[in-house]
């Protein structure tokens, strides 16, 4: 059985607190600080690459599905991480980068999409059809039956690129399916919210008896056998600078619905920033799949940044990487990937470029001249000798670690014990007993 389907037997026999965290990103440091994470706790690691990140023509990374899995497994193989405890996941594949296309157009490139993630060994894939195209009307909101027929669609494209490989390999694992309708846009919201709406129960269970009737239409009556999973919305997201909470009372009524469906669970989208009590009971009220991507990187450069501080101090001016304007300077000449996305005065688009929690930093991380720079400050602090006073002042959970033997002091290790935080917070709501550092005092 695989690891995926394990969860579901584990909640069938009553273990509510099985689940999987998984880590939608492409930042290198950021997947060797989560595999090394799981390789001190000899785990899985399940790494997503949305359908923007990654595609046929190269997304914003300029990799297409096999070469980020050849991305990945290069990163596991230089530290030692097994390829087996792998899983790799396609977030978002559907027409998402496509939605100014009409559907046929917008439908074949998709196919196409879910073709290359399935032969590329993604075993986790994501079917979202929830976008309008360029011939949607407008007017209304796009019904459940249109979103379904288009996933079944690309669900039988998957179904046929698995046979090709079952057909060269008869041990292939088959991928399994996530659906849903209430699916959030990547990243987070784009404008501040006074509260998020929980996803009706009568919504769960119109999506899952349309997709039903539209799968049986399409030929393919066992499908929810590989469909593991449903995205909902329970009530978290965040902005710029909001999040919202997990609010387990106002997520029952969903909650309670779901339970008659014992073969499949929720899948959350924007966990990010949860708390780790929260995530727990998110796990525990059936939402298994616990899906976390740009706070991942904001930890990141909240670490890099720390370092940067750190440079200040202990570098010649002339000889410092300067990370923060080099990121600052990258930004605004390439205004792309945030200008519609941080709004208000030249000032408060400053602040979010650095500080957003939606992180549109991360856009930027495979840029050369950043990658550069992270290298530079690595090797410059690698030359100097960090005061254990000026660590507790600017990573005091890393200086804590430090001082107990628990980490080495060696600025990428610091960099990336900040992404491991978060890590251990995901690991204690998705496994029995876990308990590491503050995560029970944050």
């Amino acid at each position: 059985m695989d690891t995926l389907h394990s969860i579901l037997e584990k909640r069938k026999q009553g273990m509510r607190y099985a689940g999987i965290p998984s880590f939608c990103t492409a930042n290198d440091l950021v997947i060797e600080a989560c595999m090394k994470q799981a390789m001190r706790f000899d785990d899985y690691v399940l790494l997503e690459a949305t359908a923007n990140q990654v595609n046929q023509f190269g997304g914003y990374t300029g990799m297409q599905p096999k070469d980020y899995r050849d991305f990945v497994y290069q990163i596991a193989d230089r530290i030692g991480f097994p390829r087996e405890k792998i899983i790799l996941g396609g977030d978002h594949l559907g027409p998402l980068t496509w939605q100014n296309e009409p559907e046929q157009d917008a439908m074949e490139k998709s196919i196409e999409l879910v073709k290359l993630f399935v032969s590329a060994g993604f075993k986790k894939i994501h079917l979202d059809t929830s976008m309008r195209v360029a011939d949607d009307d407008r007017t209304v909101a796009l019904s459940t039956k249109t979103i379904a027929r288009r996933g079944a669609i690309l669900y039988k494209a998957c179904e046929e690129a698995y046979q090709e490989l079952k057909s060269k390999n008869p041990e292939e694992i088959r991928p399994v399916f996530i659906i849903g309708s209430e699916v959030p846009i990547p990243g987070g919201a784009q404008e501040a919210e006074d509260s998020v709406s929980v996803t009706e129960p009568a919504a769960v269970e119109e999506t899952l008896r349309v997709y039903r009737e539209e799968f049986e239409a399409f030929g393919l009556g066992d499908a929810f056998e590989n469909i593991i999973g449903i995205v909902v919305q329970p009530g978290v997201e965040f902005g710029d600078s909001d999040v919202f909470a997990y609010d387990r009372v106002k997520a029952d009524a969903l909650v309670q619905s779901m339970k008659a469906y014992d073969g499949i669970v929720m899948e959350g989208h924007s966990t990010d920033y949860q708390s780790p009590e929260a995530l727990r009971e998110m796990v525990e009220d059936g939402i298994a799949i616990l899906k976390v991507g740009p706070a991942l990187t904001f930890c990141l450069r909240e670490g890099l940044f720390a370092l940067s501080m750190m440079e200040k101090q202990l570098v010649p001016e002339d000889k410092q990487a300067r990370f923060m304007e080099v990121l600052e300077n990258v930004m605004v000449q390439n205004p792309g990937n945030w200008k519609k996305y941080y709004t208000g005065t030249e000032a408060e688009q400053a602040m979010k470029r650095k500080f957003s929690f939606s992180d549109r930093c991360r856009y930027y991380f495979a840029d050369q001249e950043i990658k550069d720079a992270i290298q530079k400050l690595f090797d410059n602090l690698s030359e100097v000798e960090i005061p254990m006073s000026m660590l507790h002042q600017y990573m005091p959970n890393q200086y804590a670690k430090v001082r107990s033997g628990a980490l080495e002091l060696d600025p990428k290790a610091l960099a990336e014990d900040c992404v491991v935080h978060i890590v251990e917070d995901y690991n204690y709501a998705t496994k029995l007993n876990y308990m590491i550092g503050d995560a029970l005092l944050r």
